[in-house]
């Protein structure tokens, strides 16, 4: 059984307390996992995946990005970064926390992953901070074309000018996620593209800490940090021998129904990344980890890793 411990620490921001979780195997450590949660959610939704990892001897630690879950200011609106280099102070927060814990283990790998939004942060940390993790596990990311980036990021620019960038607009968020249900008309539920599985569909709509309203702010932030990672220049500081696992379902709209995965695994291919693995699994959409065959996407994780142990 894993040993969960919660705690806070202070954001690169200077005003937030970002909570974290810990899971702790019962015997010796052998190595150590964090998670970069995706948009609208929060670390304690991995703790099903944790649990399996602490049971084969990982350290976990995963937190709450700024303005989610349990890491929202006194006063800060929800689902919203900050006015000024936000996208950067959620790396620093998760350089943060990856120094508290290698301090704690140290010695032990160090294995980084990122999922969905927490994709795209985590090839952003592997820009900004290279050589310090061991390997890192891309799940749920795409590619998104130059020309689409700039729309949204004007478009986010004209509204947050507008209604303010700490406020929820319907035209920038139906730009950001209208098109993810497509694929699977005549949809059920909003949020049918995050899984094939319908009971973890209803579970992601029926708790309070999912969903939610994001902010013109967090889509312009975002759209900062995918323009930040598809520049071949910022590639290049990457360290080439640290090994990448893309992975992700082949119906994730994310990913462009697997397009854009590949796209962005080429990317780090040209770059000139050493060991870098791609893994599309079949009618999967975003939320691997949280499908029926999670089974079998937690053993492919896992087997990798011990790879690169």
């Amino acid at each position: 059984m894993a040993n969960r411990k919660e705690f806070y620490f202070p954001s690169s921001d200077g005003k937030t307390s970002i909570h974290a979780v810990e899971w702790t195997p019962d015997g010796e450590a052998r190595g150590v996992y964090q998670i970069a949660h995706g948009v609208a959610e929060y670390a304690l939704r991995y703790e099903p995946f944790a649990e399996f990892l602490a049971d084969k001897g990982f350290v976990v630690v995963a937190n709450d990005h700024i303005g989610h879950g349990q890491s929202v200011a006194e006063g800060a609106a929800p689902l919203y970064f900050g006015e000024k280099d936000g996208w950067m102070h959620v790396v620093d927060d998760m350089h943060a926390l990856r120094n508290l814990t290698a301090q704690k283990y140290p010695g032990l790998p160090y294995f980084l992953m990122g999922h969905s939004m927490g994709s795209f942060l985590a090839r952003t940390y592997l820009i900004r901070y290279p050589g310090t993790v061991r390997a890192a596990v891309i799940m749920g990311t795409g590619q998104q074309p130059g020309y689409m980036v700039a729309g949204g990021k004007l478009a986010a620019a004209i509204f947050g000018r507008k209604s303010g960038f700490d406020k929820f607009d319907a035209t920038v968020d139906n730009l950001a996620f209208g098109a993810y249900n497509k694929p699977f008309e005549p949809k059920r539920t909003n949020y049918d593209w995050l899984s094939v599985n319908t009971e973890n569909v209803d579970a992601y709509i029926a708790d309070p800490l999912c969903g939610g309203q994001a902010t013109v702010g967090l889509f312009r932030d975002m759209l900062g940090g995918i323009g930040f990672i598809s520049k071949a220049s910022n590639l290049a500081q990457m360290d080439m021998s640290t090994p990448v696992l893309f992975i992700s379902g082949a119906m994730d709209p994310v990913g462009d129904l697997g397009k854009g995965t590949t796209k962005a695994y080429e990317s780090f291919k040209k770059a000139g990344v050493k060991d870098v693995t791609l893994k599309l699994y079949p009618n999967l959409r975003h939320e691997i980890l949280n499908e029926k065959e999670k089974d079998q996407v937690r053993a492919d994780i896992l087997a990798w890793v011990e790879q690169h142990m």
